[in-house]
């Protein structure tokens, strides 16, 4: 029945609501009269005469208020408050017509009439309301809500007028609001949350602490972790202030929450120094680091910003973004996307002159530790040589700062990316020392949380998919940092520097990550598949290191470390070459690069003062599709025997015949 009425247009459900009204006044005159008038059939005409005169225009003080137009399962205070003016307005035009026909105990007749109109008419919309609201929510997930506070309420109102959960209990760690009521539910205490979960059926726990720190917000998830339930939270306040999102656009707990590292605020003066009123230069603009440093850089409000990409894709998505966000922050900035590689100095060169640069953040690299692996010389080509092309434009055409975006895989690097980026910074260092024109330093930082390649949107995918998590090594360690705070960071260290300086970001505890995944699955409300749960929902699979990756990453390569005025930012003295030396192992480079002389690319790397710990086999591509497959076997063995020498020199030593070009 209830369905058939649900189904009915709109026209025919309005009419029927103007039949029970019309029953339900009917009513209330019939009581009232009965409460009353003891009985006395002399006044009962003229009373049904008065009420017959009165309901057609009662009726349309409902329809003028909009009563009919209001929909009966979002009935709230603007229909209550129809049904009310309009028993008011009845109630005075039927006390009209009792003084006209004189009518007895007529007051006491009016009163008794309206209070019955107004319990029947607005009761029986409550009631429906209420009927309706128990069918819908009998399809919904139940959910309990972490926060009792403004967005808490917020949240549970725009939840109960949706489609896919139903608020059925607070918690919050404020005792005043314990044992009370809000919106009626429910308000506990967060130590009852496994008692609630069992007491009211919950599917769902939604964290509603959007201006929280992140230390306390990880203090909370490490109470929930436990808990056979999926964790969702609502957006942050800056989203909820912006209107980027609704406070009901749930979502997966942020691993930034996780980690419960709170940002420290800018400094305007620092992050200002090198880009306000400026020409501004980012090389690989379209990266994950070069497109958040150009969002910072934007709001710093420079003269011109000047995106360097050799993606054509990625130079149009950040140069679309770019544009809606000065337009939308109402910013005079010229916007320039410029196409080209870090290889072509000229080509550099001729940009810095044309749109006269002052400062240069180059974040241009490829950073993919196993694809560097494969591709040695491309490697190098870009990392070093890009930066060393780069530099040297920047030096000609006059920028007063340049900025490289490096990384703490090149301390003591186990493999070529992060040995080429160490390499990149000798060169910058050399330079420094060797002109004055420019001043050079570099930002040390750990893994971006978001960038590509990270590790958490590939868990996050693998546990939707039902697993397993691939960890290379249960022992493994990393440092993590969200995107806007690494290059807040770099803006501000990017003003500090003097000329050579290395500056290595605070990058706080370091995390173990079997324990991330371990944590993630658990807090989509999964458990973990192993030995003491084999019956579990999702297997952690160590798949081994892959070429050249470490179990863990080192910022300092010595002790000398200094502060500096920002708490999160330390220097470095490092060991460096002088300019002559670093030109002549760049041209000895450059000569086994075009020769793709892999072996002789690794031990120049290894004869500069980078620390470089490259004790496995060769895995560039090219190199192994050059050796004959039973070749390749025996030579394995025998790099593995002897695992000092890279498996190039195996090779050429072997067979004394194999010519790799």
């Amino acid at each position: 029945m209830l369905a058939w009425l649900l189904a009915l247009p709109r026209s025919a459900k309005r009419m029927i609501s103007v039949a029970i009204d019309t029953v339900f006044l009917s009513l209330s005159i019939y009581l009232a009269f009965v409460l009353t008038q003891n009985g006395n059939a002399r006044q009962l005409s003229d009373i049904t005469l008065a009420f017959i005169i009165t309901l057609p225009l009662t009726l349309l003080i409902f329809t003028k208020l909009g009563l009919y137009r209001a929909v009966i399962r979002y009935v709230g205070q603007h229909a209550l408050g129809a049904v009310l003016f309009g028993i008011l307005g009845s109630a005075a035009l039927l006390a009209a017509l009792f003084m006209f026909f004189d009518v007895e105990q007529r007051t006491n007749l009016v009163i008794v009439y309206a209070l019955i109109a107004l319990v029947t008419s607005g009761g029986v919309r409550l009631l429906a309301r209420m009927l309706l609201e128990q069918r819908n929510n009998g399809h919904k997930t139940r959910v309990l809500i972490y926060g009792a506070g403004s967005s808490g309420r917020q949240l549970a109102q725009a939840l109960m007028n949706g489609d896919q959960y139903h608020p059925v209990a607070f918690v919050d760690d404020d005792n005043t609001l314990q044992r009370s009521t809000i919106l009626g539910i429910p308000v506990g205490s967060p130590n009852n949350i496994p008692g609630l979960i069992k007491q009211k059926n919950i599917g769902r726990i939604l964290l509603a602490m959007p201006s929280a720190s992140r230390g306390r917000r990880r203090e909370v998830l490490d109470k929930l972790e436990a808990l056979p339930l999926p964790v969702l939270s609502i957006p942050g306040m800056s989203d909820l202030v912006n209107g980027s999102m609704r406070i009901d656009e749930l979502q997966d707990v942020k691993i930034e929450d996780l980690l419960g590292r709170d940002p420290v605020a800018p400094k305007k003066k620092l992050l200002h120094a090198n880009i306000k009123g400026k020409v501004v230069m980012v090389t690989g603009a379209g990266g994950s680091i070069g497109s958040e440093l150009c969002r910072q850089i934007i709001r710093c409000e420079p003269l011109t910003l000047v995106l360097f990409e050799l993606s054509e894709y990625a130079l149009y998505a950040i140069e679309q973004e770019l544009k809606a966000l000065i337009c939308n922050e109402c910013l005079e900035i010229n916007l320039v996307p410029v196409m080209g590689t870090v290889q072509r100095q000229s080509r550099l060169e001729s940009v810095m002159r044309a749109f006269g640069v002052h400062t240069v953040y180059h974040a241009a690299a490829y950073k993919h530790v196993p694809l560097v692996e494969y591709n040695v010389v491309e490697g190098v080509r870009n990392n070093v040589f890009g930066t060393w092309y780069a530099a040297e434009a920047a030096i000609k055409a006059g920028v007063e700062t340049f900025v490289l975006i490096s990384t703490d895989k090149a301390v003591r690097p186990t493999n070529v990316m992060g040995a080429s980026k160490r390499l990149a910074e000798l060169v910058l260092q050399a330079l420094a020392q060797y002109q004055t024109k420019t001043r050079f330093c570099m930002v040390r930082f750990g893994n971006v949380l978001g960038s590509s390649g990270s590790v958490v949107p590939l868990f996050r995918e693998q546990i939707r998919k039902g697993g397993p998590v691939t960890v290379t090594h249960k022992d493994i360690i990393r440092y993590f940092m969200t995107i806007p705070e690494a290059a807040q960071l770099v803006l501000q260290a990017g003003a500090m520097g003097k000329g050579g300086d290395v500056f290595v970001l605070d990058m706080g505890e370091p995390v173990r990550i079997a324990e991330l995944a371990r944590r993630m699955i658990h807090l989509m409300g999964l458990e973990v598949r192993d030995e003491e749960h084999p019956h579990g929902d999702i297997e952690i699979k160590y798949t081994g290191l892959r070429p050249g990756e470490k179990l863990y990453e080192e910022l300092l390569i010595g002790n000398n470390v200094r502060k500096t005025e920002h708490s999160r930012i330390m220097a470095a003295d490092e060991v460096c070459l002088s300019w002559p030396e670093m030109e002549h192992l760049l041209a000895r480079l450059d000569t086994a690069c075009n020769r793709f002389a892999v072996e002789d690319i690794i031990a120049l790397i290894r004869s500069a003062p980078t620390e470089f710990n490259y004790s496995n086999a060769t895995s560039d591509l090219v190199v192994n599709a050059a050796c004959p497959v039973d070749t390749r076997k025996q030579l394995e063995v025998l790099a593995a025997a002897d695992t000092s020498r890279p498996l190039v020199t195996v090779l050429k030593q072997t067979e004394g015949k194999q010519q790799i070009a």
